[in-house]
């Protein structure tokens, strides 16, 4: 008994030998950007995001009802429209072209299912048009587009 006791403390220091290092390095001090160094369009990303976070979370908080089904849908809808802001502000300044066609169909995506989860619930299934994908507030809302040459239009069939 008493050499396998001593064979797993002698394997436990080898583990910690190997493994110290690396956590001595891990917490090591690398240079960090100074936050005045973040640029203006990461600034701007960064309040949009916290500002559309905000507002999700607080949607999120709904009052329950009573009525399962419609406090599905009263944090739900929330819920889908953060990840529509969040993929707009993707769109106004992420460069990545794989993660802005993702926001694109996040877009398409979650206005449907607001659309669906409004009409299970018997309210109209407004039409809603995402906010400008541009930062400049005079810029013209871009089309936005599930698939190529396919223009999105969430009115036919999704009105009463």
């Amino acid at each position: 008994m008493t050499s396998g006791l001593g064979t797993a403390l002698i394997g436990a220091r080898i583990l910690v030998a190997f493994a110290f290092p690396s956590l001595v390095l891990a917490h090591e001090s690398h240079p960090v950007s100074p936050p005045d160094a973040t640029s203006v369009e990461e600034r701007a990303f960064l309040e949009e995001n916290e500002t559309a976070m905000t507002k999700m979370m607080n949607g999120m908080a709904a009052k329950p009802t009573g009525d399962v089904d419609r406090d599905f849908a009263a944090m739900m809808i929330p819920h889908h429209q953060g990840a529509i802001d969040m993929a707009i502000i993707e769109l106004r300044y992420g460069k990545n072209e794989q993660l802005r066609r993702i926001a694109q169909e996040i877009v398409v995506d979650q206005m449907q299912e607001i659309a669906a989860m409004k009409l299970a619930i018997g309210e109209p299934a407004t039409d809603t048009m995402p906010a400008p994908t541009q930062p400049v507030p005079s810029a013209p809302v871009p089309n936005v587009h599930h698939h190529p040459g396919m223009q999105m239009d969430m009115s036919a069939g999704m009105k009463k």
